[in-house]
């Protein structure tokens, strides 16, 4: 789709929907994890959110994390874990966590594990139900298969999660927002994300696996974002009635970027040790102002 077609798929304000949820006085946005706990545990100590010990100390805290926490890493399983139990402890302190899932979270349940290391193939024995859709494959990837696939228990644990969400004023994707995607229905691609993942539905929404769907985009990625770029951007936050995008997805070399007059902040700054253990970084909401904070590793 062109960015023409993109800014004129949309002619009516959207309604209010399950997928926007009321602001909070702090919001913190943690970007790609990609397989790597320590550096997850760095992320969300960096927000004020967990203690050396891993657990919930946020209070009333918001967390967005924008999806991608599996691959190129060897602890899948254990970030997995991680953000389950944080966030039921989020939740019983008043505050909360909310996980996106990502390009690389639905590459899983496609059976796509090309990304996926050695250390990432182990663990998973014992972990019910299997994906019959899963059978098919055998060899090193079967374990994971039976469990990421369409209807497998970590394929329903994702199917708990949004691809896009709005706290407050401001929309979270892994990848991005463009109208087409508004046209759709954002509580229409939730939910049928949500069912093919648990194995109710035959394949997945089409913008799931369209290039320039929200999980793949890299409209708002680039370095230096042009006019067209910024046009479809406010395009997108008039039609939400927001104040801002945030994504991930696409690595910032130089760390977290704003485009766009700070109405789009990129918020991937390839924290797993994959990318050679670069300086956390994450992005803060409040009544401050938005600020990007910053903890050496």
């Amino acid at each position: 789709m062109s960015l023409a077609a993109s800014a004129a798929a949309l002619d009516t304000p959207v309604e209010h929907g399950a997928f926007q949820l009321p602001s909070a006085a702090r919001v913190v946005a943690i970007g790609d994890l990609h397989g790597d706990l320590a550096a997850t545990h760095a992320a969300f100590r960096l927000a004020g959110a967990i203690d050396a010990t891993g657990t919930w100390i946020g209070g009333t805290l918001v967390v967005v994390q924008t999806g991608d926490q599996l691959d190129r890493g060897d602890d899948d399983l254990g970030i997995l874990k991680f953000l389950a139990q944080v966030s039921k402890q989020a939740k019983q302190a008043g505050g909360a966590v909310h996980v996106l899932n990502g390009n690389h979270e639905a590459m899983n349940v496609l059976g796509d594990f090309r990304y996926v290391t050695t250390g990432a193939l182990l663990g998973f024995e014992g972990l019910e139900p299997h994906s019959p859709q899963a059978a098919h494959i055998s060899g090193p990837f079967q374990a994971r298969a039976q469990v990421f696939m369409p209807g497998g228990a970590l394929a329903l644990q994702l199917a708990e999660r949004p691809l896009i969400l709005m706290v407050g004023d401001t929309v979270f994707a892994h990848g991005g927002v463009l109208p087409a995607h508004i046209k759709y229905g954002i509580d229409r691609l939730n939910a049928e994300s949500a069912e093919w993942m648990k194995g109710n539905r035959a394949s997945p929404p089409s913008p799931v696996v369209d290039p320039d769907g929200p999980l793949w985009t890299r409209l708002y990625g680039a370095p230096v974002l042009g006019a067209q770029a910024c046009q479809v951007l406010s395009q997108v936050l008039k039609r939400l009635g927001a104040q801002r995008l945030v994504v991930g997805h696409t690595v910032q070399e130089r760390g977290m970027s704003a485009a766009c007059d700070e109405r789009v902040y990129r918020i991937d700054v390839g924290l797993s040790r994959y990318y050679g253990g670069r300086s956390v970084q994450v992005l803060e909401l409040g009544a401050g102002g938005v600020k990007m904070l910053q903890a050496a590793r």
